[in-house]
């Protein structure tokens, strides 16, 4: 509900509400002021939020009126410009072309109100190709403010959708050149809130890693000046995640004050934090401004990705599951995303194999497959040109017929006659220096003219910013996909951008190459999965480098990490789901001792931890023991036993491995599933280090504490406020690595 009423002055003041959440703003002499996000506030005169209070001398005012408390350096603004008396990280910058009526070159620019609107639903903008979350006249409502430049005449749209079932405002801006002059845009954000005087320590949680261990969480406590996370890699990237959380430092996952802020892109972004010296503060999200330019000539439009803002006043997991609502019900599209549609359970050949396979070897592990009721083989990297290593022949999407005699359709008819799916893998984004396509069209490879090209993982960047490129690939990709029954594709990206130019953009346009290069990307995935509905595709970068909202809109799964050690995907799955569902985390069982650490872990240990997301096999399974493919057989027929918990229930985080239990850390983990109706649960406690003497008392969460509840390993039945306040009774010597699973059904009310 958005509702708008005068303030004393005669100006709007707009108020959305977004389910349990309220964001207010105002407008004071044509500039737009923030005002309150938060938990809902009622249908109050809410202009005394406006704090009026004194300011430096040396503060310029941007008019002389009688409001001599007013100016832009301490003002709560919606969206603060550069160069006009704001001098706290701006939202937007513009450097003025010749020919208008501003000095060429100069960048101050100023916002000011000048309409509005409200629509029902989420109406989409009129040629942009971003992904952005779907709302129908049901769901959402949607302001539209207008405001422009005056000096320039540069015009702004901001978008703002408050969802209403969901704490969620959803904020975008589109820039439109309406001078008579070109502009070059240089700093853009999403979002921008500011927040006068928070009465508590505020503190920027955000998810951190590397290759192998990515999102982890981390708080950092805000003082005075900036805290930053971002990428300037091309991609969202493994060391930093396009999410992050203002909280207080009392907030925890069942109490306490959490502003997620997520952003919908792919690409380099900036979500930055900064307190001033009156202890303000300022959380905004964008597209990352180093190296960014984009020239708008006269009448042309640019619109930012779009930010996610999830409200919640009780605490962390609130937020995390008001965020899982929405991408999986809002963001991720097709049949593999709905509701009702199951994922297939499959193994993957990379750790069984690596490249060292042909049909005849795939065709034995798909056989165990069957046998332990697994649905898909996918085969992954080294099926085409002369890939039998990681040296070469990217860019050659032509069958090894070496390795697999007359192409894809043989091997794809033998896998499905044992009743299996077949999936492949791609990289469509890269290109070999040794590959015929490079020696074909050096000039395909993104680079700069006069200087050596990097290089990693013997591969270079294929230029996403040229049409041309993005039709042949289109070409190719459709070619290899239309040749025999492929039903999932593995859609890679392993290496980041650098030397990022193109020979098909002028000088005044290479600032744009990064979003260019994520805009092409948008355009050849959303071609590709319209033309092949039917397949599922799962997003993966290295493991988990390209794991952003934005991804999640075209493969509704996404490879988390290639650390696929149990005891690691604690810390990397748990942290994934602060901002996205598990319905998108895909999590494998592999061999043990595992690649990656030379970590023994149980079969059933490994299991339980993959079952925390969707579910998989990353192993030969040729190579299992009776009773382990007895238990693969087990977990499959769990795993989709328990899908519809996975993908429609709600997700507790119940012990994170960084907490601190029985004065110890690092000691266990849990989690938890409650379906939507609260009539059963999955509860998962894992033993990370053995303790002598443990005593744990595990308080669940999400149930009806008016219910009764049947343990199905036990059969005893307990309150829903039973299990949630004094808890389950997990008191027992556990080895390290061990785990236990429980089942929670609610049981029928006795008459009488």
């Amino acid at each position: 509900m958005i509702s708008v009423t005068e303030t004393s002055a005669g100006e709007p003041l707009f108020h959305l509400r977004a389910g349990d959440a309220s964001y207010v703003f105002s407008v004071f002499h044509g500039y737009l002021l923030h005002l309150y996000c938060g938990p809902a506030v009622g249908e109050d005169d809410l202009e005394y939020l406006l704090v009026r209070v004194g300011h430096d001398s040396v503060v310029p005012r941007p008019f002389d009126t009688s409001e001599t408390w007013f100016s832009l350096d301490i003002a709560p603004q919606e969206i603060p410009a550069y160069g006009t008396g704001d001098y706290r990280p701006s939202a937007l910058m513009i450097r003025h072309g010749a020919g208008g009526k501003l000095t060429p070159g100069s960048t101050a620019v100023s916002v000011r109100y000048l309409s509005h609107e409200i629509l029902p639903g989420k109406p989409p903008i009129p040629g942009d190709i971003q992904p952005a979350v779907r709302a129908n006249e049901d769901e959402a409502d949607t302001l539209i403010v207008t405001a422009e430049d005056p000096a320039s005449g540069v015009r702004f749209r901001l978008y703002y959708t408050a969802m209403r079932s969901l704490p969620v405002i959803l904020r975008r801006t589109a820039v439109e050149n309406a001078s008579s002059a070109p502009l070059d845009l240089l700093r853009i954000a999403s979002a921008s809130l500011d927040f006068v005087s928070p009465v508590e320590p505020a503190e920027l949680l955000h998810l951190w890693g590397t290759w192998g261990r990515e999102r982890h969480t981390e708080r950092t406590p805000l003082c005075h000046g900036t805290v930053s996370v971002s990428s300037r890699r091309g991609a969202s990237s493994h060391h930093h995640n396009p999410f992050a959380a203002l909280v207080s430092s009392r907030t925890d996952e069942r109490s306490g004050p959490a502003v997620g802020i997520s952003l919908i892109y792919s690409g380099n972004f900036e979500i930055l934090a900064d307190v001033d010296p009156f202890g303000s503060l300022r959380l905004s999200a964008g597209i990352d401004p180093t190296g960014f330019s984009w020239r708008l000539d006269p009448g042309e439009v640019f619109v930012s990705p779009e930010a996610v803002i999830a409200v919640s006043g009780e605490g962390l997991g609130k937020m995390s599951r008001a965020l899982h609502r929405l991408f999986r019900d809002h963001l991720c599209r097709g049949k593999w995303a709905e509701r009702s549609s199951p994922r297939p359970v499959p193994v993957n050949n990379w750790e069984a194999t690596y490249f060292r396979f042909d049909a005849d070897k795939l065709v034995s592990i798909a056989k165990e497959a069957a046998d332990c009721g697994i649905d898909m083989l996918v085969m992954d990297d080294g099926w085409f040109g002369r890939r039998n290593d990681d040296r070469s022949s990217l860019g050659d999407w032509v069958v090894n017929e070496e390795k697999l005699p007359g192409g894809l359709k043989p091997l794809s008819d033998r896998i499905h006659g044992l009743g299996l799916k077949f999936g492949i893998w791609f990289e469509p984004e890269m290109i070999s220096p040794d590959s015929d396509l490079y020696r074909a069209h050096p000039d395909w490879a993104l680079h700069t003219e006069g200087r050596p090209l990097s290089v990693a993982r013997n591969q270079y960047v294929i230029d996403m910013t040229r049409p041309d490129v993005r039709d042949w690939l289109f070409g190719a990709i459709s070619a290899v996909l239309s040749s025999a029954r492929i039903d999932y594709v593995k859609w890679d990206f392993n290496r980041n951008l650098t030397e990022a130019a193109s020979l098909s953009l002028p000088e005044e346009r290479q600032g744009e190459i990064f979003h260019r290069f994520v805009l092409g990307l948008y355009d050849l995935l959303g071609r590709v999965t319209a033309a092949f509905p039917d397949i599922l595709f799962e997003g993966c970068s290295s493991g988990g480098g390209r794991f952003d909202p934005a991804m999640l809109y075209y493969s509704p799964q996404i490879w988390t990490s290639d650390d696929t050690d149990a005891m690691e995907r604690l810390d990397i799955q748990l942290g994934t789901s602060f901002c996205y569902p598990p319905s998108s985390i895909s999590c494998h069982v592999s061999a043990s001792p595992n690649h990656q650490t030379g970590r023994e872990t149980s079969f059933l240990t490994r299991g339980h931890v993959a079952m925390a997301g969707v579910f998989g096999y990353e192993l030969d399974l040729t190579k299992l023991t009776a009773e382990e493919k007895e238990l693969a057989r087990k977990q499959a027929e769990e795993s989709r036993r328990i899908w519809p918990l996975v993908r429609n229930g709600d997700f507790y985080r119940l012990i994170l491995p960084s907490d601190t239990v029985n004065g110890k850390t690092g000691r266990c983990a849990a989690w938890m599933f409650v379906s939507e109706d609260r009539s059963e649960a999955l509860v998962t406690f894992v033993s990370i280090r053995a303790s002598i003497h443990p005593v744990y008392f595990l308080r669940l969460e999400g149930l009806d504490p008016d219910a009764r509840y049947e343990i199905e390993e036990t059969g005893e039945i307990l309150s829903g406020s039973t299990l949630m306040n004094a808890g389950l009774n997990l008191t027992k010597n556990r080895r390290d690595g061990e785990s236990v699973v429980i089942r929670l059904k609610k049981t029928p009310v006795r008459e009488g």
